[in-house]
């Protein structure tokens, strides 16, 4: 085990790690965040080419038997700016990508930023509205479309009249006709296209504060934000995580979430890119090949969103699982239940557990493997993060006597929000903002502490301890009030995540005729093969929740709702709520009386003292 590990380990089920080791590593990543100035003329295609050259032999991404050099990939690359630039597009112009994980992401992507053309990463799961939507707001005047991603155009009316630049999938092929504005030549062109170097005048002019990216937010209601991302933070973020993993060439990054999603296009490619190493691609994550990828490839590093952590738990133990070559893993979402589970089973990894957003100005990230923990704060004067008082119940933050926001103290939750920073030779602390001027704006908090500061609004709510450590509690709106109490669902969610069979839990309040605020409510999901036991999920509640934290419902759901990035979605349940003629579900109440929860019916629901939903007449 690595010395390091094996303290951290040591000190996150111990003392805490002191305050000035864990400054130390903020430190080094405050420094790193710092190499590149808002006015560098230095861009993500700079750097894949300065790589290109350094690590030209060197194994840059592995998919399904291939193995393609950084040369490899930056001639590709070339090839798709040579042909992008031929169909017209120029610096600052925006071309979305449709496509599921594969080189050919890779190609389009980086032959697109050696223009200087703005990339917008469209969700595959999308149609319809929604994929209107990604069009219309960020301006596309092209789309890079994965023949896998076809039925999506074909399924959506109102598409904006744009050309659309089709790159076939040997693993998905279309049997039928194409529209007549997509253009089924472009493998044939791009076959034609020059592998030599493209010029560089095109995006000479560019400083790394510009644009680069458009990565819509993961949210779970409404239609998705599309949040700015420039070189400067790409690459910094590489920088930062370079020093934060000690990652070296020799490491081998494991993508196995949707390169549209902001973790898979930023943290892992860009780190992976800093430092000349490998990432092993996968079309979509796998449970059943997640830990043979691993052993097959000799993955050092993945990332992981909670849910596939636990997903992985839920696997029946199997021989030489500790045999393994993982050093550590980054992410957000993971638990301190599933959490202290993984390094008991698997090994003690190092975890870097973290918050932010795609479009946060502001971050944590628990560099001592504090389980539960995401990340610290040793002394917030070097830090642009506040914890503001917030009042679930009024849905607003008290003030002070002068009218100014309140900070937290140790123990409270409250909202977390970035200072903006707003200076010309400093690229850390500003907010990049989205293509929607009304949408950024409404993210922005003025006159916080004082008059004329402005505050990125995060819509999280976390706590620290004592000793700096932070939590994360849940989203504002996802915590309730019930019997004058505040409920987190997030709290609710990982105190019963452990019962026996379960897949998922979803937890959130729902309305109930009569009563003030809003009352618990579980749906679940079991494993294959496995029922819901009322009993064993009360004695859970019981021995886990007080009281009022313990939800009155229970929805059995049939299937999870899931985004594409592993949110789940809560606005349809919640409207539903309790209310049977909604849903053929089972649904079950909290019976005090009996112990357990029985199934919904009017009496159970009455002998609780609550109402049924108008019309109903279940008995």
């Amino acid at each position: 085990m690595n010395g390091a590990v094996s303290q951290a380990l040591f000190n996150s089920q111990g003392k805490p790690v002191p305050r000035e080791q864990t400054q130390a590593e903020l430190d080094r990543r405050a420094a790193a965040s710092g190499q590149i100035k808002p006015a560098d003329r230095y861009t993500l295609a700079d750097r894949l080419e300065e790589q290109a050259r350094r690590f030209a032999d060197k194994t840059f991404l592995i998919y399904r038997g291939q193995n393609l050099s950084y040369a490899e990939v930056d001639a590709s690359a070339n090839q798709m700016a040579h042909l992008f630039y031929a169909k017209g597009l120029r610096a600052g112009d925006v071309c979305a990508i449709a496509m599921e994980n594969r080189p050919a992401f890779f190609f389009s992507w980086f032959g697109l930023v050696k223009l200087g053309v703005v990339v917008a990463f469209v969700n595959t799961q999308v149609n319809g509205r929604p994929l209107v939507h990604a069009l219309e707001s960020t301006g596309a005047k092209a789309v890079v479309l994965g023949e896998e991603c076809l039925s999506n155009l074909l399924a959506t009316d109102g598409l904006p009249d744009l050309p659309w630049w089709l790159i076939p999938d040997s693993e998905n092929p279309y049997l039928g006709s194409l529209p007549a504005h997509v253009d089924s030549t472009f493998t044939e062109q791009l076959a034609a296209a020059p592998r030599g170097a493209f010029p560089r005048d095109l995006r000479a002019d560019l400083p790394a504060e510009v644009t680069t990216l458009l990565i819509f937010t993961s949210g779970t209601t409404g239609l998705p934000k599309a949040a700015r991302y420039s070189h400067m933070r790409w690459m910094s973020s590489g920088d930062v995580m370079e020093v934060t993993l000690k990652a070296t060439a020799d490491d081998v990054f494991y993508c196995c979430l949707p390169l549209y999603h902001g973790a898979a296009a930023t943290s892992v490619t860009s780190t992976a890119l800093r430092v000349g190493a490998s990432i092993v691609v996968r079309r979509k994550f796998s449970v059943r090949e997640f830990w043979s990828d691993v052993r097959n490839h000799r993955i050092s590093v993945f990332q992981y969103i909670g849910e596939i952590c636990r997903y992985l738990l839920n696997q029946p133990p199997a021989a030489g699982e500790r045999d393994h070559s993982l050093r550590c893993m980054l992410g957000a979402g993971l638990t301190a239940e599933s959490w202290q589970r993984w390094i008991e089973r698997f090994g003690p990894l190092q975890v870097f557990e973290g918050w932010g957003a795609t479009e946060a100005n502001a971050n944590l990230i628990n560099v001592d493997n504090r389980v539960g923990s995401c990340g610290r704060v040793p002394d917030w004067s070097k830090t642009n993060l506040r914890l503001v008082r917030y009042d679930v119940e009024s849905d607003s933050h008290p003030r002070d006597a002068h009218g100014f926001y309140q900070r937290c103290e140790v123990g409270e939750t409250g909202e977390a929000m970035g200072f903006i920073v707003d200076h010309p030779n400093i690229g850390g602390g500003r907010f990049e903002g989205y293509t929607s001027a009304q949408a950024t704006e409404s993210k922005i908090r003025r006159d916080v502490f004082q008059t004329g500061d402005a505050y990125w609004s995060s819509g999280d709510l976390l706590r620290y301890d004592e000793d700096g450590y932070c939590y994360f509690v849940d989203r504002i709106g996802d915590t309730y009030r019930w019997k004058s109490e505040n409920v987190s669902t997030q709290e609710v969610a990982d105190a019963l995540s452990d019962l026996p069979g379960l897949e998922l839990i979803n937890v959130y309040g729902v309305q109930v005729p009569e009563q003030e605020g809003r009352a618990g409510m579980a749906a679940v999901l079991m494993q294959p093969g496995q029922r819901f036991d009322p009993e064993a999920f009360y004695a859970l509640t019981q021995a886990r929740l007080p009281r009022y934290a313990a939800p009155v419902f229970v929805r059995v759901s049939a299937a999870a709702d899931l985004t594409s990035t592993f949110k789940l979605r809560k606005i349809d349940l919640q409207r539903q709520g309790y209310d049977p003629q909604a849903f053929s579900d089972p649904l079950y109440i909290r019976d005090e009386q009996s112990g357990t929860y029985q199934p919904y019916s009017t009496q159970v629901l009455a002998r609780i003292g609550l109402l049924a939903y108008a019309g109903d007449s279940r008995g």
